[in-house]
């Protein structure tokens, strides 16, 4: 039966991907393509820490000089890592759509199991739920660009052990373990693990302020299992964290745009856009983006839910999910409460954001929680609807009729996807090798950006044999460790000229100070050579800017090529 069930979340899971299956190195989704090639630059770091033993939490590999934080860049480790051989085999583009369709399966499958063990006997109240948590409209927002978030696989794994914990006879043991999940789920989302730790806590804190004798059994053995959790998992996780937080380009806090992403109330009442009933149009305004979708129930499903606390309001457990669920909600409206973009009040998240670690939450994403609640209520209904004093086939047919009613506007559809330029047959047949020294950089024209991403994936398909300046990624603000966090390294002059000039398609005249800033940090860069896709949007524009920049350019395969190394070589 289990198997079964995974088959079929699988099935769906392909369905959702299948336009990527398609050509996973030549589709993307059609907004927002920098986050799909920065994970695959992440997956290529971790064939570079298995095969060549390098340092897994930092790299200079991009943005060189200053290089990147990976630990607080979510670089995936716990997921990159085992699926190196595919990406060996297959690319990172593959091992992208791979972890993505395993993603959203195995974390539908993965609450099914808990939820069959250990809250429902119902296997059709397990499915439901298993089913909801996988496939709400928030995974499926985030199935396009973020594997690391979409999974959570082990979440339901490490609220079963919390649960258990609380009436153990052998804490330290059950300590143990449940620190083991926690170390791996820090090394694919420490977001998604922060959330689960904060809704184990307003769960239990909903129940012990229920029924208080809770405490004085459950006491003691969660203080023992917790206690060992942090240590075990503090000396697992004290050199990484240290990393993260006080390493090389660390960073505290998240900038002011993205730290104040929010879903608007209405949000909770719409359809996702990648599901059978959503609009993306209608939901513009009610989330900070499309890959932000963190609430997007639609109607059904949110009267259901607040139907089935009323109906089972006597449940202690229910009541505490609602508190939970309700906990959540607020958060998710962020830092200004909104109803159809129309600001109603200041909100909780106003006096929580600057709080440390909260000060690195993007506050949308605490609706993920709320999906999984509502998961678990939808479950716990369909069990309880066998108790009901009613004729058996009525008790069916209103059952079928509100699972329809509550999860068939938000079924999932294929992930819409558009095409994208291929990696240069320059840099796939190696040609740039004839160029580019081991302390040397390739740089992509555009110089890569959060909006110019293709040189990662250029560096991403050689596993990174290459540096390169710039990228997309989270770094301190002015380069200073401990700065609030930017997207993006330093501001660069030629970044900046060259971006400028690919969205706009109009070339500059530039005067002798111009050439000299930009040959000065194109020296920084260690610059060996300049490389521009022959068909680059606006290419003959940026051809055209570049040489005024370093003289002509050379034509080779399907690129045109700029040997600095005469320019930027010490020795020259």
């Amino acid at each position: 039966m289990d198997l079964a069930v995974f088959g079929g979340f699988l099935l769906v899971a392909v369905w959702v991907t299948s336009q990527i299956w398609v050509d996973p190195a030549g589709r993307v989704a059609s907004l927002y393509t920098s986050d799909p090639a920065q994970v695959q630059f992440f997956l290529a770091h971790s064939v570079r820490v298995v095969l060549h033993g390098e340092f897994p939490f930092f790299t200079e590999q991009f943005n060189y000089p200053d290089g990147v934080n990976l630990m607080a860049n979510t670089a995936i480790l716990a997921l990159g890592i085992p699926m190196v051989p595919v990406t060996l085999l297959f690319g990172p583009a593959v091992t992208f759509v791979v972890l993505v369709t395993l993603g959203l399966a195995g974390t539908a499958w993965a609450w099914y199991h808990v939820l069959s063990r250990h809250v429902v006997s119902n296997r059709l109240a397990a499915v439901v739920g298993g089913w909801l948590c996988g496939f709400s409209p928030a995974m499926l927002s985030h199935a396009s660009w973020h594997p690391n978030i979409i999974s959570q696989f082990l979440l339901p794994f490490i609220v079963w052990r919390v649960m258990v914990i609380t009436r153990s006879t052998r804490p330290y043991r059950d300590g143990a373990l449940l620190a083991l999940l926690v170390t791996a789920q820090a090394f694919i989302n420490e977001e998604i693990l922060l959330f689960t730790a904060m809704g184990c806590g307003i769960f239990l804190i909903a129940m012990v302020a229920q029924r208080p004798g809770l405490w004085s059994a459950a006491w003691r053995p969660l203080a023992k299992a917790l206690a060992t959790c942090a240590v075990v998992a503090g000396a697992l996780l004290a050199y990484p964290l240290y990393i993260q937080f006080a390493g090389p380009m660390a960073y505290h806090g998240l900038s002011d745009a993205v730290r104040d992403y929010g879903n608007d109330i209405a949000a909770y009442l719409a359809p996702g856009s990648p599901t059978i009933g959503g609009n993306q149009r209608a939901n513009v305004d009610l989330a900070p983006n499309y890959s932000e979708e963190n609430a997007f129930f639609g109607w059904s499903l949110a009267l259901i839910a607040v139907g089935i606390v009323l109906w089972l309001r006597r449940e202690m457990l229910v009541r505490a999910l609602a508190a939970t669920a309700a906990f959540y909600t607020v958060l998710s409206l962020g830092e200004r409460i909104t109803w159809w973009d129309r600001e109603l009040m200041i909100g909780p998240w106003e006096w929580l954001v600057r709080l440390p670690l909260l000060d690195a939450v993007v506050p949308t994403r605490f609706g993920m929680i709320t999906s999984v609640v509502v998961a678990i209520l939808l479950a716990l209904a369909i069990e309880r609807s066998r108790t009901l004093d009613l004729d058996r086939r009525v008790v069916r047919t209103l059952t079928a009729a509100g699972l329809v009613l509550a999860l068939l506007p938000i079924a999932p559809m294929p992930l819409p996807m558009t095409s994208r330029p291929p990696v240069p047959e320059f840099i796939t047949s190696d040609r740039w090798r004839a160029y580019v020294g081991p302390e040397q950089t390739l740089v992509p024209v555009p110089v890569p950006s959060m909006g110019n991403t293709h040189g990662m994936r250029w560096a991403a398909a050689t596993n990174l044999d290459f540096k390169m300046p710039g990228g997309y990624f989270l770094a301190p603000r002015n380069g200073n460790t401990g700065d609030p966090g930017r997207f993006g390294g330093r501001p660069s002059g030629i970044g900046k000229l060259l971006e400028e000039v690919a969205s706009t398609g109009r070339t500059p005249e530039l005067d002798d100070r111009q050439r000299r800033r930009s040959l000065d940090e194109l020296r920084h860069w260690k610059a060996a050579v300049l490389v521009l896709p022959v068909r680059q949007p606006h290419s003959e524009p940026l051809r055209q800017t570049v040489e005024q920049l370093v003289g002509p350019a050379r034509l080779e395969l399907d690129v045109w090529v700029w040997d600095v190394r005469p320019l930027t070589d010490p020795r020259s």
